[in-house]
């Protein structure tokens, strides 16, 4: 066939052929030239590029992540799309900082160290090992290959280093531990009073003006958050179990074949007296407790209480008490040595000395409750909700699997797969990112619901198993998406005249404190000024005390010390709005402990910590501000 071609590709023919193929690669070339239609930039950082793409995935994974730690405290509104990409851009700009000193440092990370990490990471783990189908599955979830998320792995590792590195380099000295301890445990005597915003609310009618210039100053606020509408389908094991039919003959088989379960083994009440012998005792050692236990023996054949002689003399502290007694016990509980005899012995006869790991042991037998095994009767609704189960655990994995290939092959509907397999189609209500209801709230659903092939390109998903240990799985489309937009002006026109009004009394009552702050420090009267105020006096107080408003404590902590005929006053913002006036009356610093010989004070530790920490941020800031950075401004691949 090639051959034909050639002879045929002849003249005139082969000129055109030649012409059509060289324009489309020219035209590409010339794009390659000008930079037209690369790949959207989001950063570049001394000329280190950040995609656009790899932005959005980072992106979605930190959703993921702050719902997930969050739960139900997790709120939309304080995680605007704009502000975690700029948090998530930043943290990508400082890798790139990092990885590039850690390579000018020579810091390293092996690939053992990098495999060892990823087999002991529990994500990936299926009974307690490392499950490569699983490390495969999640990571393809989140949109990563092995080797990508591997390179990020050791990136991260590299970094710590660097952490660690310039963490283990700072200290405290005795003077800053010693101005620490004076600080940290310092109290101060405060009195306060509070301006409640309640006092200070007005009626006048809010001008049209500023409701119109808070609505677009505050734009973000106002915002729907994008959102879809789905289609799923769920499997789920537990509804599964009740379409298996058990026969009686079914259930007798599995009861046969499977008996030992089902019986009550042999039991026997045993008591006993021990002389312990030390594991590192010599023969002599030993013999001569055998020699006092056969003293015991012969004692007790002579007529002594057993019991009574094991409260005195047995060893053994947790039967001594009870007479010797080790209640009823089964074979397999006990040391074979042990066991073997008190299996063996009749009812109320005393054994012969029997040396185990412990010493030399009296072992009597005071009841023998035999072997039972339970009846069919007893146990059919045991077995035929076991095998109910393994049945519908099979059902599943086997619908499962049609289910993942039938969503493949038809990519844009669920109807087949539904047809097929007698599911029933169901339709979400409006979702967010933050999550729906039940199933719908799984993070692993919610990356599935706005990845860019459900959501952009229309394609099912793929089949998701939310809950490694549950037999449950869903695959879903997307059949609306509602893009992030601003609700209209009179639609929430009554919320901002309402905040409009508390921020116009919020600001009076603190200009109402801190006018009264100005004359009292200009001399006038504490009582006077205050009025009908309600004087608060919790008198001496530390950093931690929780019977003052936080915010009136740190205005406490922050005020000079006053001096001889001076006031020390300053004002605090309250929760909901109210205002304070806070006066300091008088400082007490904490104890200075003096180390003990050979001592470090337990402070010095986190003092070192908080430092090292500080200094690491430190260098980030010097690294940021000596590098090349710049912020492209793209929102989203997507929005391209």
């Amino acid at each position: 066939m090639l051959q034909t071609i050639r002879d045929r590709a002849q003249g005139w023919i082969a000129w055109v052929i030649v012409v059509l193929i060289s324009v489309p690669f020219a035209l590409w070339g010339i794009q390659s030239y000008l930079g037209v239609g690369g790949e959207p930039i989001a950063a570049k950082i001394n000329g280190v590029e950040i995609p656009a793409r790899d932005l959005d995935r980072r992106v979605q994974e930190a959703r993921i992540e702050l719902r997930e730690r969050l739960g139900a405290a997790y709120d939309l509104a304080e995680f605007t799309d704009k502000q975690l990409r700029a948090e998530v851009l930043d943290e990508m700009v400082r890798e790139v900082l990092l990885l590039d000193a850690t390579r000018r440092l020579g810091l390293r990370v092996s690939d053992r160290e990098i495999q060892l990490q990823v087999l002991s990471e529990s994500a990936f783990q299926k009974d307690g090992r490392f499950d490569q189908d699983s490390y495969e599955r999640i990571l393809e979830l989140q949109g990563m290959t092995p080797a990508l998320f591997e390179a990020r792995l050791r990136q991260q590792m590299t970094g710590t280093q660097l952490v660690r590195a310039v963490s283990g380099s700072e200290f405290v000295t005795r003077s800053e531990l010693s101005q620490y301890q004076r600080l940290a445990q310092q109290k101060r005597e405060l009195t306060y009073a509070r301006f409640p915003v309640a006092d200070f609310s007005s009626t006048e009618p809010i001008d049209e003006t500023a409701i119109t210039a808070y609505y677009e100053s505050n734009a973000a606020r106002f915002q729907t958050p994008e959102q879809v509408k789905l289609d799923y389908l769920i499997l789920d094991a537990s509804t599964l179990s009740g379409t298996a039919e058990i026969g009686e003959e079914e259930l007798r088989r599995h009861y046969d074949d499977d008996q030992a379960r089902f019986s009550q083994p042999e039991r026997r009440k045993v008591g006993h007296l021990l002389l312990s012998v030390p594991s590192d005792a010599d023969e002599a050692v030993a013999n001569q407790v055998l020699s006092e236990i056969k003293a015991v023996r012969d004692r007790i054949l002579a007529g002594e209480s057993m019991d009574e002689l094991a409260k005195q003399l047995s060893n053994d502290p947790g039967s001594a008490a009870k007479g010797g007694s080790l209640g009823m016990i089964e074979k397999g509980v006990m040391v074979p040595a042990f066991e073997q005899v008190a299996f063996t012995l009749p009812v109320g006869e005393l054994s012969e000395p029997v040396r185990t790991q412990f010493g030399y042991h009296l072992i009597r037998v005071d009841e023998i409750v035999p072997s039972v095994v339970k009846p069919f009767e007893e146990v059919r609704d045991q077995l035929r909700a076991e095998l109910a189960k393994q049945s519908a655990d099979t059902l599943f994995y086997e619908l499962g699997e049609r289910l993942a290939n039938l969503v493949y092959e038809s990519p844009d509907s669920l109807e087949s797969a539904a047809e097929e397999l007698g599911l029933d189609i169901q339709q979400s209500d409006w979702i967010g990112r933050e999550g729906g209801e039940g199933i719908l709230g799984q993070p692993k659903v919610l990356a599935a619901a706005f990845s860019n092939e459900v959501l952009v390109e229309g394609n099912n998903s793929d089949l998701i198993e939310p809950e490694r240990d549950s037999l449950q799985a869903i695959v879903l489309r997307v059949v609306e998406h509602r893009l992030a937009a601003t609700k209209p002006l009179d639609e929430v026109r009554e919320e901002i005249i309402a905040e409009i009004g508390r921020e116009k009394a919020r600001l009076a009552a603190q200009t109402a404190a801190e006018s009264a702050v100005s004359k009292l420090r200009d001399g006038a009267d504490w009582a006077a000024t205050l009025g009908t105020l309600k004087l608060e006096e919790p008198g001496l107080v530390d950093r931690q005390a929780t019977s003052v408003p936080a915010p009136i404590l740190d205005t406490a902590f922050t005020l000079p010390a006053p001096s001889e005929g001076s006031i020390s006053v300053g004002t605090a913002a309250l929760d909901h709005g109210d205002a304070a006036v806070v006066r300091l009356i008088r400082v007490q610093d904490g104890e200075i402990k003096s180390e003990e010989a050979g001592q470090t004070a337990p402070e010095a530790s986190m003092l070192s910590q908080l430092m090292a920490r500080q200094l690491y941020a430190d260098m980030l800031r010097d690294m940021e501000s000596r590098a090349n950075i710049e912020r492209k401004a793209v929102s989203s691949v997507e929005d391209l």
